[in-house]
C-alpha cells in the first residue's frame, strides 16, 4: 500500500528536498506541498493523506496549530519538523496530537523511516522520553494528587489503570506484561482499551494524560530508578 504524504514548509528548497526524498521511495507518494499551515490543512482536507510533515514556524497558521486541526478533523498522522531542538517545542507538538518529532537536519533514511513508522500507526518518541518532557512542562500546572486522579479515569478498569500507570513510566509492552504477570497479547488489549476509552490517538498521548490527570506525579521516578533513555528515532508500538 502506498503511503500518501503532504509536506508543509515555508522554505521552498527545504520543502522540495523532503518531497524529493520521499517521492523516490517505491511505497511513498507526496500528494501535495504546502507553504504554510493553512495550505497544509486545506491539502489534508482535500486529499486525505496518511501522513503530514509540518514545519513548526510557518506564516498564517503555524505547524502546531495545523497539527491540532488535522488531528481533530482527520485520521492523518502528523510529524513535526523543526530546526529548534528544545523540549518546549516537542511538548507542544505532542500535546497538539503529533505522532512524531524530527529536526530538519534528520538523515535521509531516518526521514523515510519516520514516515513509515507513523503511517503504520506507531509513534516516533519512546514513552520514557514523553514522560520526561511531560514531567518538565506539567510540573507547574494544577495537580490532582491530593484528591486522587481525575474522574475521567473512572472509565478504566483497575487493570487498565495499572497499564496506563506503567505506560507513563516508560515501560514497553513486554515489561508491562512481566510487571502484571500477563501475556503480551493481554497487555496489547489493555493498551488498546485505554486509548479507546480515553479518546487518545497513541501511547504518547496516554503518557501525557497520565500526568495531566494526576495518575502519576511529576518527578516520580521510573521503575527500577534511573532517568530513562534519551530522544530516540525508534518507534514505540501500541
Amino acid at each position: 500500500m502506498t503511503i500518501r504524504v503532504v509536506v508543509a514548509d515555508d522554505q521552498e528548497l527545504v520543502r522540495s528536498g523532503f518531497a524529493m526524498i520521499l517521492d523516490a521511495q517505491p511505497d511513498i507518494e507526496v500528494v501535495a506541498e504546502a507553504g504554510d499551515g493553512a495550505e497544509a490543512v486545506d491539502a489534508v482536507r482535500r486529499l486525505r493523506p496518511d501522513v503530514a510533515l509540518l514545519d513548526i514556524r510557518m506564516p498564517r497558521t503555524d505547524g502546531i496549530e495545523a497539527c491540532r486541526t488535522i488531528s481533530a478533523e482527520s485520521e492523518c498522522r502528523t510529524v513535526i519538523l523543526t530546526t529548534f531542538d528544545t523540549d518546549a517545542y516537542v511538548y507542544e507538538a505532542l500535546h497538539a496530537g503529533a505522532s512524531g518529532f524530527l529536526l530538519k537536519d534528520v538523515r535521509r533514511d531516518d526521514l523515510v523511516h519516520a514516515v513509515r513508522v507513523v503511517a503504520a500507526g506507531d509513534s516516533l518518541l519512546a514513552p520514557s522520553v514523553a514522560r520526561r518532557l511531560v514531567e518538565q512542562y506539567t510540573a507547574g500546572g494544577p495537580r490532582r494528587t491530593a484528591t486522587g486522579p481525575d474522574p475521567r479515569l473512572d472509565v478504566l478498569t483497575g487493570r487498565e489503570r495499572e497499564t496506563l500507570l506503567l505506560l507513563a513510566r516508560g515501560l514497553s509492552n513486554a515489561e508491562i506484561a512481566a510487571e502484571l504477570v500477563v501475556s503480551d497479547h493481554t497487555v496489547k488489549t489493555h493498551v488498546g482499551n485505554v486509548l479507546a476509552k480515553l479518546g487518545l490517538r497513541d501511547r504518547i498521548q496516554a503518557v501525557i494524560c497520565a500526568y495531566e490527570t494526576g495518575l502519576v506525579a511529576a518527578g516520580s521516578p521510573p521503575p527500577g530508578g534511573g532517568t530513562g533513555p534519551g530522544l530516540s528515532p525508534a518507534s514505540a508500538r501500541n
